[in-house]
């Protein structure tokens, strides 16, 4: 559980999620990055439909609180590699099922900035999937504050980057997702019921990379702002 400030408001928002729901592979070109790497075993160029993983919500942590590698990693013979990933994200407004696309956004509460932090050894190792690799302690970064849906402006049309230690590493637009925002509300509503507070994710551009510790990780999109953490080892 974190509060955020709510932006143009005086008031602070709870995010206390009964689930974390992310879209794997939803920008063409770090599905052919995730390909070429090893993380995917999607083959296809478009994937046929969103592609859903969970993470937990102990993930999270507010702006400027550090991203831990977790200690584990090292009773494991391979070289960790952790990496960051810039994504918008967006807040279930009210309990909801079957939402058709047209109706969307009135299931919004608001958006803010995401980073969908993975450890990759696990990602593509574990039999079980990527479910270990993706919900480590701190392993999802959210804010710097919630904008309401009303003040967003085209959450379609949003510029999205990640810089690493200064250094711009990923450059996007949410207009480039595969599945937009109201497709992917509408598909996941007709999967699971969503819960006020549920938090969904919306995939990542290409560009993803590893950190270390002593890294500083910021994650800026439109309208939003920067959400800034360091990088600690556990």
């Amino acid at each position: 559980m974190i509060t955020l400030p709510v932006y143009k408001t005086n008031t602070m928002y709870t995010i206390q999620p009964s689930k974390i729901i992310a879209l794997g592979l939803n920008y063409r070109e770090h599905v052919k990055e995730s390909q070429s790497a090893g993380f995917s075993p999607v083959v296809m160029e478009t994937p046929g439909e969103p592609i859903l993983f969970a993470k937990t919500p102990n993930v999270l942590v507010g702006p400027e609180e550090p991203i831990l590698i977790p200690a584990i990693l090292g009773r494991y013979d391979f070289k960790p590699r952790v990496d960051y990933e810039a994504e918008l994200a967006f807040i279930i407004k009210d309990r909801c099922k079957n939402v058709p696309e047209d109706e969307a956004f009135a299931h919004i509460y608001g958006f803010t900035c995401m980073n969908d932090v993975s450890q990759r050894n696990l990602q593509k190792g574990e039999k079980a999937g990527w479910f270990r690799g993706k919900s480590f302690d701190t392993f999802g970064p959210i804010g710097p504050h919630v904008v309401l849906t009303r003040d967003i402006g085209d959450a379609q049309n949003l510029n999205i980057c990640c810089r690493l230690n200064g250094e711009t590493v990923q450059s996007s637009n949410t207009r480039e997702m595969i599945f937009s925002i109201a497709a992917t509300l509408s598909f996941i509503s007709q999967n699971f019921t969503l819960e006020p507070g549920d938090i969904i994710t919306t995939g990542t551009p290409s560009g993803v990379g590893p950190v270390k510790p002593g890294d500083v990780v910021e994650i800026e999109i439109e309208n939003i702002g920067i959400l800034r953490n360091p990088v600690k080892a556990e």
